[in-house]
């Protein structure tokens, strides 16, 4: 539910969201490190006959100057136990800062930056850690190839 919209982005208050996840700490070199495992998860969560309940995510968790704790993350209607490097976790509900990236990746770092930038929002973190700072991917690359074309949404969970 979007409770608010100012320039471009908006205020949405979500409920707690299960997910299964693998996650790596990679810089913006190694990010395919963590980006090519959407796979493992994808069939983690199809061996135990879980239904994906919405689009692939990136979680950073903590971020290191050009060091990033990242997950990637598919939701799911469940938290289950977890085995080997997959695990399961829920994304907290609450208020969350949110904008939608029409176009490549690269613009992402502005998305953050712009949500970051509004001085007027307090966001859920602690140091370099973060409470929920997602990218969720719309746009499966292999039905749409170029990354001009595809739909991303930026969203930071706010501090209660």
């Amino acid at each position: 539910m979007v409770v608010a919209s100012v320039a471009g982005m908006d205020i949405e208050t979500r409920e707690d969201q299960p997910y299964a996840a693998i996650k790596a700490t990679v810089t913006l070199e190694t990010f395919p490190k963590i980006a090519d495992r959407f796979p493992e998860v994808m069939q983690w969560l199809a061996d135990r006959e879980l239904p994906i309940a919405g689009a692939p995510f990136f979680r950073y968790t903590r971020v290191r100057g050009e060091e990033y704790e990242v997950e990637a993350g598919i939701p799911t209607i469940a938290e289950v136990p977890a085995a080997g490097e997959v695990f399961t976790a829920t994304l907290p509900g609450g208020q969350y800062a949110v904008e939608v990236h029409e176009g490549h990746p690269d613009g992402l770092i502005a998305v953050t930056e712009r949500i970051l930038a509004d001085e007027s929002l307090r966001f859920d973190r602690a140091g370099d850690g973060w409470g929920v700072r997602l990218e969720t991917f719309f746009t499966d690359p292999e039905v749409e190839p170029d990354p001009a074309k595809w739909t991303t949404e930026v969203a930071i969970r706010l501090a209660d």
